[in-house]
């Protein structure tokens, strides 16, 4: 795998707070990125993706877990969000009938992708990785951004 050339340590304590890092992120991964999440269920991806949709401009009333559906989308006033859930997925075949490849190639698009570390082929092509866990406090949570410029 691709070595990280940057990275950034962020702490929150709140769901507004998860929701007020997606901004700086869109900032830190301007697209067109290939994002793994990383964390254990209820860390915080699907309010942090929802915080990342908000910050394009995206309409955020329907962002929820892909898990079930594998990907949803949402268009920003510039860009497009895919969020995506490999959780289910089970080998390389499957990756590719979702066509993870073909969105993550567009202009203008993030492509946030839970489970992606799963994967070899998608830790090889992610342009960044966000992994999040527990804080030291209750409800704190710990994001560490890694990306490539």
């Amino acid at each position: 795998m691709r070595e990280w050339t940057r990275e950034k340590r962020l702490r929150t304590r709140s769901e507004n707070g998860t929701l007020a890092l997606g901004e700086l992120i869109t900032e830190l991964l301007l697209p067109p990125k290939l994002v793994v999440l990383r964390g254990p269920l209820g860390a915080g991806k699907t309010t942090l993706v929802r915080g990342i949709a908000q910050a394009l401009g995206a309409d955020t009333a329907d962002v929820s877990s892909p898990t079930f559906t594998l990907v949803q989308e949402y268009q920003g006033r510039k860009t497009k969000l895919y969020h995506i859930d490999l959780y289910r997925l089970e080998n390389e075949q499957e990756l590719e009938g979702i066509g993870l490849w073909e969105m993550a190639d567009q202009d203008n698009v993030l492509v946030l992708v839970e489970w992606g570390d799963r994967f070899e082929s998608v830790m090889e092509r992610a342009d960044a990785e966000i992994l999040i866990g527990p804080g030291e406090v209750d409800n704190e949570r710990l994001l560490l951004v890694h990306w490539r410029e």
